[in-house]
């Protein structure tokens, strides 16, 4: 009998084979990634079940994680992006199909600028992964809105990259470990790679100002397992669970955290 695991994998399988030809071996390589941050919103959340859960996903673009919560049973799931980045608009809007597919709620707007606004009620679980590094806005306001937007004890679950993490601190004394390409800051029109990335002490930082309660900070290492250097990739799975001890040292970082009841 396969374990609850061992089911989301699955499904989240099934969910990716379905994205275009071009996109699904991508989606399927992070799975394990969304496969994390479902199951952390579950258990976070125990006992409620996911069929009682609503969940509002905040830049989270095209890729699987809105979807795989939807093909998880959640009761609501909306996602809020401006779906700006090359991949949304060489897909253009029948990706979408697939988000309806699974009952998620797709709202296209620029979350940093024009705000929260009104997304038809409030939230149990209000996500951010890899999204924030990119803004050139603060996200102070924003996350104003998210609490408001939480419900009495709902969850906020913010991931972003590390600054600061364990590979870049031997690669950049050595001379290499540029935070974006200058193709891709001098080349395109629009800049939309990293713009800061935060550490471990941003995070304490933000969940002081927005008064989360229960905060937690967790530390894993995606960008580690797929990083161009075969170096990297190779030592990455042995050193990810004694340095998930010291998440100032993984690649990925995670601030969860509480609203007050």
């Amino acid at each position: 009998m396969q374990s609850t695991s061992e089911n989301l994998a699955s499904l989240l399988t099934e969910v990716a084979k379905q994205y275009p030809p071009a996109m699904v071996q991508e989606q399927i390589r992070d799975i394990p990634r969304n496969q994390f941050h479902i199951e952390y919103v579950l258990e976070a959340m125990s006992p409620r079940a996911a069929g009682d859960l609503t969940l509002c996903d905040l830049g989270g673009g095209i890729g699987l994680f809105s979807v795989g919560s939807g093909a998880a049973g959640f009761k609501r799931v909306v996602l809020v992006d401006d779906f700006q980045d090359q991949v949304n608009l060489q897909q253009g809007d029948n990706i979408f199909s697939l988000h309806r597919k699974y009952g998620v709620e797709v709202i296209s707007r620029d979350i940093v600028t024009a705000g929260l606004g009104d997304l038809g009620g409030t939230f149990d679980v209000i996500t951010c992964f890899d999204s924030m590094e990119h803004w050139h806005h603060s996200p102070k306001k924003l996350f104003g809105q998210v609490m408001a937007a939480l419900n009495p004890g709902g969850l906020f679950f913010l991931g972003v990259p590390n600054c600061v993490n364990f590979r870049k601190r031997i690669t950049v004394p050595l001379g290499w470990g540029k935070w974006s390409s200058m193709q891709s800051w001098y080349e395109d029109e629009v800049f939309r790679s990293h713009v800061r990335e935060p550490d471990v002490d941003d995070l304490h930082y933000i969940a002081r100002d927005i008064g989360l309660t229960d905060v937690k900070i967790l530390g894993r290492n995606w960008l580690g397992m797929v990083n161009h250097r075969g170096w990297v990739r190779a030592l990455t799975p042995l050193l990810d669970y004694p340095m998930r001890l010291q998440p100032s040292l993984c690649s990925n970082i995670y601030l969860a955290g509480r609203k007050r009841l």
